[in-house]
């Protein structure tokens, strides 16, 4: 007993230091030298009536509208460049504009990018699966994706703050059992003890590999038209695929070379595109 209050100890020692690192929970500051807080409030509020401008355009003059929703993204992106300010709402709104202007690949980025900072938003979901719905390339989830994805769906459905508050319950409710133990010798508290021990560790352990996937493996969204995979890191080699690849399609970096990405997608296939053809999600 003594060695499994030693390890739910240890634990959440781990998991307070890993608080400051969960998606969602930290809140990004302002770079030095980054615009005040005044012109930031007065570059949001005219990103929002302009694009308010433009939804009630674009049913008679959608170039107008057209031209309305891209000097709200101006303003939406300086606040986020200039200004250093990093939260969902802003990227929602970001890729709302981008898709009001049929923009699906900067859409869909800044949708993955909201969702890294309010992951449990049920309007921002929505928005980011009808854009999906709407790209060209339709690449299957490989079938061990789908797999892992429903035998830990708790921790592919739940966001890392909502599993390191279940833990921190856990945690609680491990030593009210083992101080309880003190005082009664019961076998069924020993299975609770070891119960909450177990499913604390698991949940410590999924918000540790969350983090370490973020801070390891890059994600990122094709935003050009239209761009030909290849078999490697330049024009001269053959297409990977009869078709090119287009905006939205998401991928992950494998490996990274001058001008150039190796990327695989979702089905597990693998091949190279230019950098210029596709953005990071962070």
């Amino acid at each position: 007993m003594l060695k499994t209050l030693r390890c739910l100890t240890v634990a959440i020692v781990v998991c307070i230091a890993l608080g400051a690192m969960v998606p969602g929970v930290s809140v990004a500051l302002p770079v030095v030298g980054a615009m005040n807080e005044g012109e930031m409030s007065v570059l949001l509020k005219e990103g929002a009536d302009l694009f308010r401008q433009a939804n009630a355009t674009v049913g008679r003059r959608p170039e107008d509208a057209k031209e309305l929703y891209g000097k709200a993204v101006m303003r939406f992106e300086r606040i986020a460049g200039e200004g250093g300010i990093h939260n969902g709402q802003l990227y929602c709104d970001i890729g709302n504009a981008y898709f009001r202007m049929e923009d699906l690949g900067r859409a869909i980025l800044n949708y993955r990018r909201a969702a890294l900072y309010t992951p449990n938003d049920v309007n921002l979901r929505q928005n980011l699966e009808y854009a999906r719905s709407k790209r060209s390339d339709k690449v299957d989830v490989g079938q061990k994706t789908k797999i892992l994805n429903t035998l830990f769906f708790w921790h592919y459905d739940l966001s890392a703050k909502t599993r390191a508050l279940f833990f921190l319950v856990l945690f609680m409710a491990g030593w009210a059992a083992a101080i309880l133990r003190i005082f009664l010798q019961r076998s069924w508290i020993g299975w609770v003890i070891g119960v909450t021990a177990v499913l604390a560790v698991l949940l410590l352990g999924s918000v540790a590999v969350e983090e370490w996937s973020m801070r390891t493996l890059k994600a990122g969204v094709i935003v050009g038209r239209d761009v030909i995979a290849r078999k490697g890191d330049s024009e001269t080699y053959e297409p990977s695929f009869t078709e090119p690849l287009h905006a939205g399609t998401e991928f992950e970096v494998v490996e990274q070379r001058p001008e150039w990405y190796q990327i695989e997608l979702a089905d597990g296939r693998r091949c190279w595109i230019p950098w210029k053809s596709s953005e990071l999600i962070q």
